[in-house]
C-alpha cells in the first residue's frame, strides 16, 4: 500500500485525538492541542462546527503550525475549504458530505482523506472508493456525548471492520479509559478518544495512559 504523506503518524499515535472546545474545561483548543503533542498523539482532527469561519481560519493556522513542529499530522473535520486555506494534511467527511472522489478531485492527491462509516454496507462501500480514501472512521462503538444523535453500533461492527476493512481505520465513540482495553483486544491499532481526553485535568498524562494500554496489547 502505498501511503500519502502524513498516514505514518496514523499508525504510529495509537490515540487519534479530536478537538471538542465546549467540553475542555474552559481551555482553548491550542492549550488542548499542546498537551496532547505533548502526550505523544501524532494525529489530531480539528471538529469545531459552531465557529465562525474566521475564527476557525485564524486557529487551524496556529494549530497547523504546531502540529507540522512536532512532526504530527493535522485533519479538519468536514470544512474542505478551510483544510485548503490553511494547507492541514488532509480532511475527515462523513457520509452526507461530499462523495470522497469529488473531495479526492477539489483537494488533489496529495491530501489525506478520512470516512466515518457506521455500518458493514458502509464499510463495504469505503472499501470500494479506496483509490480516493486513506482511512475510516468506525463507529460510533458506544454512545457519545459529542455525537448526541447518532446511533452507537456497538463491538460487532469493530469485529467486522477487523476483518473486512482494506483501509487502515479508526474506532471511535464514546472510548474512554475504562473501556478502552476491550478497543484494542477486537482488534483496533489506532483509537479515538474525545471527551475523556479533552476533559482531563491532566490532558497529557491521560493521553500517555491511554497510550501504553493501546501499546502494552
Amino acid at each position: 500500500m502505498n501511503l500519502r504523506a502524513g498516514m505514518d503518524s496514523f499508525f504510529n499515535t495509537g490515540i487519534y485525538g479530536i478537538t471538542a472546545e465546549n467540553i475542555s474545561n474552559a481551555r482553548d483548543n491550542i492549550e488542548v492541542v499542546r498537551d496532547m503533542l505533548d502526550g505523544g498523539i501524532k494525529f489530531i482532527q480539528y471538529r469545531e462546527k459552531e465557529k465562525d469561519a474566521l475564527s476557525r481560519y485564524e486557529e487551524c493556522l496556529i494549530l497547523r503550525d504546531m502540529i507540522k513542529q512536532s512532526g504530527g499530522t493535522f485533519i479538519i473535520d468536514d470544512f474542505i475549504d478551510l483544510a485548503m486555506a490553511v494547507d492541514a494534511d488532509g480532511v475527515h467527511i462523513g457520509q452526507t458530505d461530499l462523495p470522497p472522489h469529488i473531495v479526492r478531485k477539489i483537494l488533489g492527491n496529495e491530501k489525506i482523506i478520512g470516512l466515518s462509516t457506521h455500518s458493514p454496507e458502509q464499510l463495504d462501500r469505503a472499501n470500494e472508493l479506496k483509490k480516493y480514501i486513506d482511512y475510516v472512521g468506525i463507529g460510533p462503538i458506544h454512545a457519545t456525548a459529542t455525537k448526541k444523535n447518532a446511533q452507537p453500533v456497538g463491538l460487532k461492527y469493530l469485529d467486522y471492520a477487523v476483518k473486512n476493512a482494506q483501509l487502515p481505520f479508526v474506532a471511535i465513540g464514546g472510548i474512554n479509559e475504562n473501556n478502552i482495553d476491550e478497543i484494542v483486544q477486537s482488534g483496533a491499532k489506532t483509537i479515538a478518544v474525545v471527551s475523556d481526553i479533552v476533559s482531563a485535568a491532566d490532558i497529557t498524562a491521560k493521553v500517555e495512559t491511554l497510550r501504553d494500554k493501546v501499546f502494552s496489547h
